[in-house]
């Protein structure tokens, strides 16, 4: 292992030293992703995809034939790059050849014209930023008592599964990714063929049968500039924590002790925790990520034979041209899809308004995130009787017992004050105070934008409360801080966090005017505000959920950079996404407050999308056979549309006290609803999508026929270029524009048995409709379509929605959200 690490770092070493070499001669040098016309590989050995049922690629090649074509693939892109550039400076990052013939370069805008205007190539882009965007979840879906037990339990929820992570990488150390914690041992996927990179910091044995791969993707940040190998590693190592967290909520193990700051909260388990799980790190805590970076994961991954791709990742702006989905990494995962793989994508973090959503394709399943009935409450209650609410996983004070709150710009030592340390009140430095003031008293430390910013931190401000003997701390939110979200934060001894402005201004107000000052030289010579903290570190499970997060991306789904709107709906659906216990890296520096811990609880649309990964897995080791676009359908047609007290399912729409602002959830937060588990293990009727019908799509668009050629290497004459979206046999239906009226199809084939159904409806408003037949009966196999006739009766703008019901007599229920925007009558 020794002699390879120094051969990885003099190669890196050596690699670097080019790159910054040509940066510096070529000052307006680029990544730029260049595809070619020839097929890829996958295409070359797969051919084309025959019916609904997809074939895995890693069983129709023989792995070293495969090597020494994809070895060829290279030197091809070799020779074509000295052609080209006829011996003018530049270096190849990557070669793609498995799921894109095309590769990755550093060069200058007019080389890039050069390679533009070769007759091998298709396509030249400028690569772009992307971004990234649990002890209880698996109960509150069901998993324990529905889901697992039905098929095995979680000894085998999952098994023989690869969930692919592009992300930050792992913490191959933790015990949610062992492959000893069961005396049922893990199997060896014999389908997979990824390796484990061996550097120093990922050493031989970081991988095992349950993580089965890890690999890391960084050429393009090393052009930049950017990477910072003290802290983003050049390995599969997980720097940041996103990565472990993400890869532990799909498939960590089952019954992990969950203990933060010395408390203990549960046994975390991952949605199949029996999954096996690669990853490949193509994100990193300095500077996110790049696209050349991320389609060569995927690619590796695709070639690897992962069964299901997740991302907790979006761009970070909307991809320019005639279309959103014509971007490298959609492309790369269309042909993914055509291979069998399930993707599921993030919708973002950058919710609540319209057309927010940051993943754009139909084969692409998109998640938003909702809340579940898990919280944990704290709250402070003041000598005048008042209680405040407040956050914080902490201990509370002794029962019965109040304490002097003494206020930390009052405590100040002789030789501090506040005109030579302004932030002296934010509790960072110890020596700034008189012990003697603050000794078994709770400390009021001021929470200002330094903590947004990560210029301070609690945990240091709970040091210095430590070190200076306080009975406890409490934060009061700086009114210059508006409207700032805050996760629950583990705090390792007595305290609250008070997030509402407003409610810190009562405590403060309580605080001064108990306060005793001498009449003559206004000194204070007591402090009489006295207060007890109850504790956060009990569960309660009392709120109503779920409930779309405010921060959750939303449609419509934008179709161009003019924000035209798609005949497609974004989010697919929602699933649990805010304040997710899950494994954490030890070197993991995303949230400062969890830095050393090996679990954290996180928000996002980045934690909702795992969960369906994790889900995703279930179904297909059930129904093995089933499509990507079959595993969608089970899915979104089962989802749940009201909450945990049957009322309709509720939606956040304002960053600033989200839960004062709500209304009820349309398809455009939470697309199908709210994911169900149980439900989608026997869906009954799925809608199936092929690849050839995402390319007649594609071709469908208005002007796109030189582009798909140019990303695909395919001739739109080969398709139906009369489809549009709307005509995709998806489990929703949007029509952007209804101009008088509109029919459209959708096909169900019965995976149960025997069934006869009923047809309702709802009809969006400005709308009437009428679905064809109202009735139908349909046996195990076989297929049906239904007519759905959409009729303007006024002319309106705004988005309008319905649904269709079908219900069946053997207990299958599936609904299809509509939507309809613009209605012309």
């Amino acid at each position: 292992m020794g002699n390879l690490y120094w051969v990885y770092l003099v190669l890196t070493f050596c690699f670097g030293l080019v790159l910054n070499t040509l940066s510096q001669e070529n000052s307006d040098s680029d990544v730029y992703i260049v595809t070619l016309k020839q097929a890829p590989l996958s295409l070359s050995y797969q051919g084309f995809n025959n019916g609904s049922t997809s074939v895995r690629l890693n069983k129709l090649y023989k792995p070293r034939s495969h090597q020494r074509s994809s070895s060829y693939i290279s030197r091809v892109h070799d020779s074509l790059l000295k052609k080209a550039l006829k011996g003018e400076k530049y270096m190849k990052l990557y070669s793609y050849h498995y799921l894109i013939n095309g590769f990755s370069v550093l060069i200058t805008p007019q080389q890039a014209d050069m390679l533009s205007r070769r007759q091998e190539v298709a396509n030249v882009v400028l690569d772009f930023p992307v971004r990234t965007a649990t002890t209880y979840t698996p109960q509150f879906l069901g998993l324990l008592k529905g889901v697992w037990p039905r098929d095995g339990g979680y000894e085998t929820a999952g098994e023989g599964i690869v969930i692919g992570f592009i992300d930050t990488g792992i913490d191959p150390t933790h015990s949610s990714f062992a492959d000893d914690v069961s005396d049922h041992k893990y199997p060896i996927p014999d389908h997979f063929s990824g390796i484990c990179e061996v550097t120093r910091d990922f050493p031989s044995g970081s991988c095992n049968r349950k993580l089965v791969g890890a690999r890391h993707f960084a050429a393009s940040a090393i052009t930049r500039g950017v990477f910072n190998s003290s802290q983003d590693y050049a390995s599969p190592l997980d720097g940041d924590g996103h990565g472990t967290h993400t890869a532990s909520v799909s498939a960590g193990n089952h019954g992990i002790p969950v203990m933060v700051a010395g408390n203990y909260f549960g046994n975390a388990s991952g949605m199949a925790p029996r999954s096996h799980i690669a990853v490949y790190k193509a994100l990193y805590k300095s500077f996110g990520g790049f696209a050349a970076d991320v389609v060569a994961a995927i690619d590796q991954a695709a070639q690897d034979g992962v069964d299901i791709i997740s991302l907790s990742i979006t761009p970070n702006r909307r991809p320019p041209g005639i279309a959103t989905f014509f971007n490298p990494i959609d492309m790369a995962l269309l042909s993914a899809v055509k291979s069998g793989i399930f993707v599921v994508q993030a919708a973002g973090n950058t919710g609540p308004s319209p057309k927010s959503m940051s993943s754009f394709s139909p084969w692409i399943f998109t998640v938003g995130a909702a809340s579940h009935d898990r919280v944990y409450s704290n709250s402070i209650v003041l000598g005048n009787n008042e209680t405040i609410p407040g956050v914080g996983l902490a201990p509370g004070t002794c029962s019965n017992e109040m304490y002097t709150l003494i206020s930390a710009v009052h405590a100040l030592s002789n030789e501090t004050t506040l005109a030579n340390d302004m932030y002296a009140g934010e509790c960072q430095d110890p020596s700034n105070f008189d012990r003697e003031f603050i000794q078994g008293n709770l400390l009021i430390c001021s929470y200002s934008i330094r903590f947004v910013l990560g210029l301070s931190t609690v945990k240091q401000a709970l040091q210095t409360a430590k070190n200076l003997s306080a009975a406890g701390v409490v934060f009061c939110m700086d009114p210059f801080v508006i409207g700032f979200q805050l996760n629950p934060t583990p705090l390792n001894m007595p305290g609250i966090i008070i997030p509402s402005t407003n409610d810190s201004k009562i405590l403060l107000q309580y605080y001064n005017s108990s306060l005793e000052r001498d009449g003559f030289t206004k000194k204070i010579v007591r402090f009489g505000a006295v207060a007890s903290i109850s504790g956060g570190l009990e569960a309660n499970y009392s709120v109503s959920a779920p409930k779309v997060m405010y921060y959750s991306a939303r449609g419509p789904d934008p179709e161009d950079g003019f924000l035209d709107n798609a005949d497609i709906m974004k989010p697919n659906l929602v699933a649990p996404g805010n304040s997710i216990w899950a494994a954490w890296s030890t070197l993991g520096m995303e949230s400062v407050e969890f830095q050393g811990e090996s679990f954290a609880m996180m928000s996002g649309t980045s934690m909702a999308a795992p969960h369906i990964a994790g889900l995703a897995a279930l179904i297909k080791q059930k129904f093995p056979h089933f499509s990507p676009a079959a595993i969608a359908s089970a899915l979104s047609t089962t989802a749940s549309l009201y909450d945990k007290n049957g009322s309709p399912i509720m939606a956040q729409r304002a960053y600033t006290n989200p839960d004062l602002n709500q209304s009820p959830a349309t398809p455009f937060d939470m697309g199908n609803g709210f994911v169900n588990a149980s439900s989608a293990l026997d869906p009954g009727l799925i809608f199936e999508s092929t690849y050839e019908d995402y390319m007649s799509f594609l071709c469908g668009i208005n002007g796109s026929i030189p582009i798909v050629f140019n990303h695909t290497g395919q001739n739109c004459q080969l398709y139906n270029s009369t489809v549009t979206a709307a005509d995709l046999n998806l489990p929703s239906i949007t029509i952007a524009r209804l101009n008088r009226s509109q029919t459209v199809g959708r096909s169900l084939t019965n995976i149960a048995g025997n069934e006869s159904y009923r047809v309702d409806w709802t009809a969006p408003f400005g709308v009437s409709m009428n679905v064809t037949p109202a009735h139908f009966f349909i046996a195990m196999g076989e297929k049906q379509v239904l007519n759905i006739t959409f009729n303007a009766m006024t002319n309106d703008s705004t988005a309008s929605f319905g649904r269709i019901g079908l219900v069946g007599n053997g207990g299958h229920n599936l609904n299809i959200p509509l939507s309809v925007i613009v209605k012309l009558y």
